[in-house]
């Protein structure tokens, strides 16, 4: 059995916010349960237990939501519990939290920092980009906590890192955006793009992140990222390191660039299990934990016609110069079908825009950075 992978939602879908471009609040009411509830300590031990009698070399333990600090701290501390507990094999375990920050405090960042959780809050810029989409149930934004909650996390000398959905406002202001992750300190940054519901592809939303925009944003903040890249106020971008790394010659961290769904395991709170956070709908349901082994889920008959319905290459692809970077793009921007086939990525013209931009400099960078690692 290789690693275990599993990005778990203690909370389900429950959120203290109502961020209105959330592509989770949109799947929950696609599907016969909306939400599967707070988590369990006996499914949570048995998530562990089985995990780490079943990995080999590494195990990841990623909490999401929903909000996933609704569970409470002291279900995370059984967690740390369980974990030493069942990991008699010395298995590596890594901890990671995606959070909006608003409910975390002096004992959470604490507890975050002692047991070497890597956390993520979600802030896409500004106040007024941020607290223009992420609210309350009361409509009022929540940039100010968020940052609360990345000082706390800073204070303990928690690794912390920041989320940014890259939806329409946040596209059209990418020096703002950029320029206020400097202003936080923050040094790695993960830009994703904003999904419209399912079935709504084509109708434009206020936060509907657009090609054009997207090609604009894309460029901007590379232009800023790879003059800064070799001194101090050098920032981390998950997008530009992993297509750094693939121009040198080494395989995508990110799934979205694998060219196929390889598939992790998402375990929703009454452990139910789905092979995705973006397709948690009844069809695409691999089992449950409580009822199922990891390795019975991974070589389950979902799990495989998953990956091979995401491995159809779109005839706009084939022959495509940037092809090798681009891979088709997340298997999210390929809906809807189309003659029982994934369709064209949405955001193909900001991707080719962007490579035709790029790419001769991500070529000298991958090159400066492939002879500095040989020079060590």
């Amino acid at each position: 059995m290789p690693p275990v992978t599993m990005l778990i939602k203690p909370a389900s879908g429950l959120c203290n916010l109502r961020c209105d471009y959330c592509f989770y609040r949109d799947l929950a009411t696609h599907r016969v349960s909306e939400s599967y509830g707070m988590m369990t300590l006996d499914v949570l031990e048995t998530i562990t237990r089985n995990a780490l009698e079943t990995a080999d070399e590494y195990c990841v333990f990623g909490f999401q939501g929903g909000e996933p600090t609704l569970a409470g701290l002291s279900f995370f501390e059984s967690l740390i519990e369980f974990q030493k507990k069942y990991n008699t094999r010395g298995i590596n375990i890594i901890n990671t939290l995606q959070t909006n920050g608003t409910l975390l405090d002096e004992n959470w960042a604490r507890f975050l920092a002692q047991n070497k959780f890597l956390t993520g809050i979600s802030i896409d810029g500004t106040a007024r980009l941020h607290n223009c989409h992420r609210v309350t149930a009361d409509g009022e934004g929540t940039l100010k906590q968020s940052l609360e909650a990345m000082r706390l996390l800073k204070t303990h000398r928690a690794d912390c890192n920041v989320l940014c959905v890259v939806n329409k406002q946040v596209a059209q202001h990418p020096e703002q955006v950029y320029r206020f992750m400097q202003e936080q300190q923050v040094r790695y940054v993960q830009f994703v793009s904003c999904f419209n519901p399912l079935g709504e592809e084509e109708i434009i939303h206020d936060y509907t992140l657009l090609p054009d925009d997207y090609a604009v944003f894309l460029k901007i903040t590379f232009d800023l990222w790879s003059r800064d890249l070799f001194t101090p106020q050098s920032m981390s971008i998950r997008t530009f390191d992993n297509y750094i790394d693939m121009v040198a010659g080494y395989p995508p961290e990110a799934c979205s660039l694998n060219g196929f769904c390889q598939g992790y395991f998402l375990i929703e709170g009454d452990g139910t299990v789905f092979p995705c956070d973006f397709y948690c709908l009844d069809e695409y349901r691999l089992g449950n934990v409580m009822t199922h082994s990891f390795e019975e889920l991974r070589t389950s008959a979902a799990m495989s016609e998953f990956t091979r319905i995401s491995k159809h290459i779109s005839p706009e692809c084939n022959g495509c110069k940037w092809y090798s970077l681009c891979r088709g793009g997340c298997r999210r921007n390929r809906e809807p079908f189309e003659n029982g086939q994934l369709s064209h990525n949405r955001l193909c013209k900001a991707m080719y825009d962007f490579f035709e931009y790029s790419y001769p400099r991500m070529k000298l960078i991958a090159e400066r950075m492939t002879m500095a690692n040989r020079s060590r």
